[in-house]
């Protein structure tokens, strides 16, 4: 915006020149101190003029609340955060206190059910040892399925959209949204072939979005694979 009528050869002096000299002449307002209190700016909180130094605490108390607001948000997810751990806490060791591998598997789905207050849970497991092959968590999984397990390096998590592992639940219709864990050797992201998988699920759709975090997710799943390795085992 230009502040002057242009006049032949002359430039007119716009509000970037303006703003530019003020800042680079910080020592102005020192030798002109009377504008402080002089200079009359709309406020946000009505149509009332205030004083620039009025202008500046009100933008001050913005930020401090704006800051307030961000701290409360960091608490906030902190407080969650450590309720989930301890959770993840009380499952691993839980599961780990399970003698009987034949009830491994129900015992991790059972304990994820209570200890997360998941509505419904699923697991199954395959390429397992010969003695566990005609168990209910060993059968009725198809090629395609597990092809699909094998190529899921994180959790997936959003609406249920016909999945063969949502089958694996007692009452697939109350499962509109779902979260299914693959299930490997080591860590989730590695390119080796899954031997299981989890599929956790709820009724409520925004339960397990695309959206969410999966880090506490991605630990339940490694941990599960590292406690049903040994169904692999004669």
């Amino acid at each position: 915006m230009s502040l002057t009528t242009p006049t032949s050869g002359i430039p007119p002096i716009t509000e970037d020149d303006i703003a530019d000299y003020l800042a680079n002449t910080p020592d102005f307002f020192v030798r002109h101190a009377q504008l402080l209190a002089s200079v009359q700016l709309s406020s946000p909180h009505g149509h009332r003029a205030v004083s620039l130094q009025e202008r500046q605490a009100e933008m001050l108390r913005e930020k401090i609340k704006a800051l307030e607001h961000r701290i409360m948000d960091m608490v906030r997810h902190g407080n969650d955060n450590v309720i989930i751990a301890d959770r993840l806490h009380r499952w691993a060791r839980n599961i780990m206190l399970v003698r009987s591998r034949h009830a491994l598997p129900a015992s991790i789905a059972s304990e994820l059910m209570t200890q997360f207050m998941v509505p419904q849970v699923g697991i199954k497991v395959w390429d397992v040892a010969p003695r566990f092959s005609d168990e209910p968590f060993a059968t009725g999984v198809s090629d395609d399925a597990k092809s699909f397990a094998s190529s899921l390096t994180q959790p997936y998590c959003g609406v249920n959209s016909g999945f063969e592992a949502v089958n694996w639940l007692d009452d697939t219709a109350m499962a509109m949204s779902v979260a299914l864990l693959p299930l490997r050797d080591g860590a989730l992201n590695n390119a080796s072939k899954a031997f299981g998988m989890l599929v956790l699920a709820s009724p409520d759709p925004q339960r397990f979005s695309a959206g969410m975090g999966t880090d506490f997710l991605e630990r339940i799943a490694e941990l599960a694979s590292a406690a049903l390795s040994r169904l692999r085992d004669e």
